[in-house]
């Protein structure tokens, strides 16, 4: 017998019908990349101008299926076109600007992207890759004419595209599965691979997050996205942001902690979202201008493993919960949060922490399970590791335009690439990723909880830990550290301060310090940089070798810099 319900399809345009007509005055404020100035609106006309993107669209000859691509900061232009693509049963196709350009014009060229948008500030990038993308029909600057800087390609400008368009749209209805998103994986090994998420899973999965112990949020909440739109839906925040009908604040291309902080201030922000470097740099700037977080209730970080140390300065010295999420581009991505219960509330706070520090439980609607080498399902114990595999109603089935993969299962799961446990609380602890755990002596050493550890030192900013071979024990870890502005730790001396925290086996046999850390496209240590770099460092002599190549330079933040130009010089 079925039931007697109606059978409405998710449609992603119908939530920000629902912003409009119940929180129509709630503000989306962007601080513009063009120009730097704040803009704000509200629900009600960001759902007339996506109106009047769509007839843009439509009249670009963009058809159903047919991909449109973005290459954009955080901005209400954004995410205008979030829900004007996917509306009018296109795909938007996000494309992060930190890929090199060679990717991005490969991905491009993968997606068969008819259109491509992008700010003013990759418009360097769009030279560059423009002749070498030859299925893009139009490039749209997303701006006014007045910001229309010097090109060599021909360009057209969204203000103008949008401008005498009507502001009504009859929105098309259509299967739910159709495909809405489409976002590929950073390419830290191999090409980058597409996942494409459909209006169904968009929807349950911005459901999902605004639970109170997901992202959660209401009317009251205001909330700073840090977390890139270029990259996974900004972890499902223009989407579930409008659906609770919370205030969205959006940084544009200034992500520096000044920058950050005059948002928090001035928009009344009570949640933020980001990764574990953009709070490192909001932190640096509280802690050297005396300022607090005064309506701040929550921060919600992802992306990396949060520091213990970070996650101690924001709770006890601002009085602000600090939560860390876990998921991948393949999960939407939020697949665990991790959040204290209430038979929590009277254990000592370094009991807490030490939960806190956990990936966390996961979300409802992603399952998680823990099998062996050899495919057997193991226990929830918190101390049987093996590799983690997921699967839900918003975790991918295949990757775009590939048969297969051995990342899924026959039984029809999806291997994360994470070594992890459970525990029987529900609670998942991700003790390294498959391919970076250190193998000594026929033990693990998790390199996270080894890179925690260290940059619980007062004079380290970050770490990261290999594992290098050694005659005797396979792998032994080397720790690659990037010290505080004005400290100068010697290798002894984090050496003693890791023994104190960790087995006496994980002590790293050596400490290598370096200016900065490779960084992949969304933030992530390449390990495999690192690797590269270090081949030739000999471990298990009375003195390692140490070769000290060149710090590779992480990945430029301001994409029309001098060093971005001189990337593009590959083509």
């Amino acid at each position: 017998m079925r039931g007697l319900m109606m059978d409405a399809p998710l449609m992603i345009s119908g939530i920000l019908r629902h912003a409009a007509l119940n929180h129509g005055g709630r503000e989306i404020v962007t601080r513009l990349p063009e120009s730097g100035e704040i803009h704000r609106y509200g629900y009600r006309d960001a759902w007339k101008r996506s109106q009047q993107a769509a007839h843009a669209l439509t009249k670009l000859g963009v058809a159903p299926g047919e991909r449109v691509g973005t290459i954009a900061w955080n901005t209400h232009r954004h995410f205008e076109l979030y829900y004007a693509v996917s509306g009018i049963e296109s795909v938007i196709h996000t494309i992060n600007p930190r890929l090199k350009p060679e990717q991005i014009a490969w991905i491009i060229n993968h997606a068969e992207d008819k259109i491509v948008f992008f700010d003013t500030t990759f418009a360097p990038i769009v030279d560059g890759i423009a002749q070498h993308c030859p299925g893009v029909e139009k490039w749209v600057l997303m701006a006014g004419a007045e910001h229309k800087p010097e090109m060599k390609t021909e360009i057209l400008t969204y203000e103008e595209l949008i401008a005498d368009e009507p502001e009504e749209f009859d929105w098309p209805v259509f299967d739910e599965h159709a495909a809405a998103c489409l976002c590929y994986t950073s390419g830290t090994t191999g090409d980058p691979k597409g996942v494409l998420y459909s209006h169904r899973s968009t929807v349950l999965h911005a459901m999902s997050s605004i639970a109170p112990d997901v992202i959660g949020g209401g009317s009251e909440a205001s909330i700073l996205a840090v977390v890139p739109m270029f990259h996974v839906s900004a972890w499902g925040l223009p989407y579930g942001a409008p659906m609770a009908g919370a205030k969205l604040v959006m940084p544009g291309a200034q992500l520096d902690g000044a920058s950050l902080y005059e948002l928090i201030d001035g928009e009344d922000v009570t949640y933020m979202v980001g990764v574990p470097t953009v709070w490192l740099g909001v932190l640096d700037y509280l802690r050297k201008n005396e300022k607090r977080l005064d309506k701040v209730e929550k921060i919600l970080s992802g992306g990396s493993a949060l520091p213990e140390a970070l996650l101690r300065a924001y709770e006890e010295g601002y009085g602000v919960t600090m939560q860390q999420g876990w998921g991948m581009t393949e999960m939407s991505p939020i697949g665990t949060i991790g959040t204290l219960k209430p038979n929590h509330d009277g254990l000592p706070q370094d009991e807490k922490v030490k939960i806190k520090l956990k990936q966390g439980l996961g979300v409802y609607g992603v399952e998680l399970r823990v099998v062996s080498e050899d495919g057997k399902i193991l226990p929830r114990d918190g101390k049987s590791s093996g590799h983690l595999q997921v699967r839900g109603p918003w975790i991918a089935s295949q990757y775009f335009k590939r048969d297969s993969d051995d990342q899924f299962t026959d039984d029809g799961w999806f291997d994360t690439g994470d070594i992890a446990h459970l525990d029987d609380d529900g609670y998942m602890t991700i003790t390294d990723r498959a391919k970076d755990v250190i193998k000594t002596g026929g033990e693990w050493i998790s390199s996270i909880d080894l890179e925690n550890a260290a940059m619980g030192h007062p004079d380290v900013a970050q770490a990261a830990a290999i594992g290098l071979p050694h005659p005797k024990w396979q792998e032994r870890p080397l720790l690659v550290v990037v010290p505080k502005e004005g400290c100068s730790p010697t290798e002894q001396q984090i050496q003693d301060y890791i023994a104190e925290k960790c087995a006496k086996w994980w002590v790293p046999d050596a400490v290598e310090f370096v200016e900065e850390l490779p960084l992949g496209a969304t933030g992530k240590v390449l390990k495999t940089d690192l690797r590269e770099r270090f081949k030739d460092y000999k471990l298990g002599e009375d003195k390692p070798k140490k070769a000290r190549p060149e710090a590779s330079a992480a990945p430029e933040t301001d994409n029309g810099g001098e060093k971005r130009k001189k990337f593009l010089g590959i083509f």
